[in-house]
């Protein structure tokens, strides 16, 4: 795969290299895709969680609420389950 790079992108990887930051455009461009997937998972997670929330405070705005103690009494059961197992 052959790719064409901005001047600005060029400078940046040349400057990198000089820097001894890389040992190659290979090595940087590699870290660069890596921390672009590190970015698109967190990304992913995040809208999960937004809409997590998003079902928790309706369900809680419709009455389907838990009591605090049941919940900390349920989390204390299966930490002890596993503590067992």
């Amino acid at each position: 795969m052959q790719i064409t790079l901005k001047p600005e992108h060029e400078i940046f990887i040349q400057t990198q290299l000089a820097q001894g930051n890389y040992q190659s455009a290979d090595e940087l461009l590699s870290q660069a895709l890596n921390l672009l997937q590190r970015q698109q998972d967190y990304e992913q997670w995040m809208s999960e969680t937004r809409q997590k929330i998003a079902d928790g405070v309706a369900a809680l705005e419709r009455g389907e609420a838990t009591d605090g103690d049941v919940v900390i009494a349920q989390l204390r059961d299966r930490l002890h389950q596993t503590d067992v197992s």
